[in-house]
């Protein structure tokens, strides 16, 4: 059955996110996959070789282009060459949609290399919706924005997150790409109710969907990308599934990235959850909730996230950038499961460097 297409993006299918140790293999065997999603700052400066493979892949298959420099959030100006580049390579790759997150990623021309959360206020939303309506008029096309997982909260937030989310894709028009391995992440993290989540977005205005693996540090998760998806989060995407209707569904793998079969056999797991669930529902949720209860297994004490008293500055809304800094994640010092108290815990990147300068 074809699903209805949302702002004229139709369900593509099941993808893979493109990644350098896998060129070789694809160029060699072109795998039965719907459709590649790349990022984008790996090949909008790119005139050598994965520029070059890009091309021979968007000859074969659907792409989609992924962004984490728009900083939609900030208050530095929006970088119109950087958006002149992306509409460029959209139009040479024939890009099916361009989306980034909903979130900021430095202040005063620095770039943090993080895709840092905003606090939820009336003053970022109309911000924030002012800045989509710029890039969607200069790219020519609705913009898609994602949910990053987040560590901290802001003290002075007046709606919850997917509050809003839903204003912001109605009041600028845009799309979503919905990171259910980040709803689960941020979640755990903020301790919300997961599935309330997902119920309370625009579904209509969903696009497409990610998955991921994450790292369980006992009091926190991060979203690492470096391992398969857990059953409490494919039960998620099974939800959102059920509210969308089906959308076009990416998987993730940007660390520990093991051989390319591996990372494709994954994402055709979702095929098992786009079917109604036998059991009840209350069954349903009762098994999410018992995946979150062993996420927790073992915790004491504090959640090891925090809030920001003053986070407006953290996103530029008219501040100096430092309400951020002074947020306490609570990420120093924690060990994974059964690790020794030596191991530092990784920097909470959504996202990998870019491969190409």
């Amino acid at each position: 059955m074809t699903k209805p297409a949302r702002l004229g993006h139709e369900n593509l299918g099941l993808g893979v996110g493109l990644r350098s140790p896998h060129f070789e293999h694809i160029l060699a065997h072109q795998p039965r996959v719907d459709w590649f999603e790349v990022i984008s700052e790996n090949f909008v400066d790119s005139q050598g070789r994965p520029r070059y493979v890009l091309q021979q892949l968007a000859e074969r298959y659907a792409i989609v282009m992924h962004g984490v420099s728009l900083s939609i959030g900030s208050t530095d100006p929006l970088d119109f060459d950087y958006l002149g580049k992306l509409k460029r390579l959209a139009a040479e790759v024939k890009a099916r949609w361009i989306s980034d997150h909903l979130c900021w990623t430095g202040v005063l021309g620095r770039n943090t290399h993080d895709l840092l959360p905003v606090p939820f206020t009336e003053q970022t939303l109309r911000h924030v919706v002012e800045r989509i309506r710029i890039v969607q008029d200069l790219l020519e096309r609705p913009l898609v924005l994602e949910n990053p997982s987040s560590y901290v909260t802001f003290a002075h937030s007046t709606m919850s997150e997917w509050e809003f989310i839903g204003r912001m894709a109605e009041d600028a028009d845009c799309g979503l790409l919905l990171d259910v391995n980040n709803v689960y992440v941020s979640s755990f993290n903020h301790d919300m109710d997961p599935e309330e989540f997902i119920r309370a977005l625009p579904h209509e205005r969903i696009v497409q969907c990610h998955l991921a693996g994450h790292s369980n540090y006992v009091t926190h998760l991060i979203d690492s990308h470096d391992a398969r998806v857990i059953d409490p989060v494919w039960e998620l995407y099974r939800l959102a599934h059920q509210a969308t209707g089906g959308v076009a569904t990416l998987l993730e793998w940007d660390a520990r990235i093991p051989p390319f079969p591996v990372v494709h056999a994954e994402v055709q797991k979702a095929k098992q959850f786009m079917g109604e669930r036998l059991e009840s529902t209350s069954a349903a949720r009762g098994d999410l909730h018992a995946g979150e209860g062993a996420e927790r297994q073992g915790i004491a004490g504090g959640r090891g996230t925090g809030e920001a008293a003053s986070g407006e500055g953290a996103s530029g809304e008219g501040g100096d950038g430092q309400g951020a800094a002074g947020a306490r994640t609570g990420l120093g010092g924690a060990s994974p499961p059964g690790s020794g108290s030596g191991h530092a815990v990784p920097h909470p990147l959504h996202h990998v460097l870019p491969e190409v300068a």
